[in-house]
């Protein structure tokens, strides 16, 4: 298992054209080709030759040109984590004793079809998805079934185009609301891929959302340290309000909210000294924004027998918290937020780089793996 597992590290750091290890910058930094597959910055400069206009893809045969490549975040974010001593081993194992883990019922999407995915949120009413990616259209729309009902979103700047999505929550009434990081804005659709409404004014850089029962969004803002409060009727496009509920936050990404009680976690991101700079800090608000309980890595890593990396965030039926931690590749629940923290593994292995959570009504899980570009949706044992 661990020679499996140095073998999949190997295939994801490294070019598979010149075989190199990529890093965070130079010529060794990972960029995305529009057919989905990641090469070196050297090799997309060499394949493009001296006059470096258009370039064909050594693995599918697809021309573009050198415009059309763009950095590859999830693998830079990985570099980021693992820092100059490779990976971190996780220590998790099959520590979840006691209930059965959630078995793997559906996979959708996969090289090709989803690209970089960086969201996905589930519809209570309809069952349906939204999957935030990088590709041609930035949302897909899949039934419960795993087809694919819709896509839409394309890059530009009409009124409808996104450029960048970071983050993706429907509403209870049923829209696809999306954080747009390429003009700092925050959108709503309907299923159809009809937009509705864009507010463009007061944020710096609007990156998580978390639905909350009152059809309200929450909104994160990363550049700016704070979190928000949408109140909109999304199906006539009108903005009723947009409250700031908490300041100085640091960098905060993943947000949600707990359709029962209301709680509120909000995921921060830290810059730390040390080979390994980066770490998370877990924030439990509840209902009226007031602080309640807060761990980050270091304080988790004195309870947990693994590091720590929080990139996601949901709440399961039963209230408790659930996060996706990238160092161990896994779902693990933390707890109710008056238990906080336990530890409890739900999903150990099968996963590359998970980056979204998120329940459906019956209250499956779905993970987003950026790492290989999937959904992956477990049913309850």
């Amino acid at each position: 298992m661990a020679e499996a597992a140095d073998e999949a590290e190997l295939g994801l750091l490294e070019c598979r054209v010149c075989f190199e290890r990529y890093g965070p910058g130079g010529q060794r930094r990972p960029r995305n080709l529009p057919c989905g597959h990641v090469l070196c910055r050297g090799c997309v400069e060499a394949l493009g030759g001296p006059e470096r206009r258009r370039l064909e893809c050594p693995f599918c045969r697809r021309l573009c040109g050198l415009g059309e490549t763009s950095d590859c975040l999830p693998l830079l974010q990985l570099l980021e984590l693992l820092g100059p001593g490779g990976r971190s081993p996780s220590a998790l194992g099959r520590a979840a004793g006691g209930a059965a883990p959630p078995r793997l019922q559906l996979s959708l999407g996969g090289w090709g079809s989803l690209l970089n995915p960086t969201g996905v949120a589930a519809c209570r009413r309809s069952g349906r998805l939204a999957v935030a990616h990088d590709g041609k259209k930035r949302i897909h729309v899949f039934e419960p079934s795993g087809s694919c009902l819709q896509r839409f979103g394309e890059r530009g700047d009409a009124g409808n185009d996104i450029k960048y999505p970071l983050g993706v929550a429907i509403t209870t009434d049923g829209h696809v609301v999306v954080t747009d990081g390429g003009d700092r804005s925050v959108k709503a659709f309907d299923f159809e891929g009809r937009g509705t409404l864009a507010v463009r004014e007061g944020f710096c850089l609007p990156w998580g959302l978390g639905a909350t029962p009152e059809c309200d969004v929450m909104v994160t803002d990363a550049e700016a340290g704070a979190l928000y409060r949408l109140t909109a009727d999304f199906g006539r496009g009108k903005l009723k309000k947009c409250q700031l509920v908490r300041s100085k936050l640091t960098s905060p990404r993943g947000v949600a909210v707990c359709p029962s009680s209301g709680a509120v976690v909000v995921i921060e991101h830290l810059k730390t000294k040390g080979p390994s700079s980066c770490s998370t800090r877990v924030k439990i608000f509840s209902a009226d924004m007031t602080l309640i309980g807060q761990m980050d890595s270091f304080g988790l890593n004195l309870v947990f027998p693994s590091k720590i990396y929080t990139t996601a965030v949901a709440f399961d039926k039963e209230g408790c918290i659930v996060v996706t931690d990238v160092c161990s590749q896994a779902v693990i629940c933390l707890g109710k937020p008056e238990e906080f923290p336990i530890f409890n593994p739900l999903v150990s292995h099968g996963l590359s780089y998970p980056v979204g959570l998120t329940y459906t009504a019956n209250n499956s899980l779905v993970v987003l793996d950026s790492g290989d570009h999937s959904v992956k949706i477990y049913s309850s044992a």
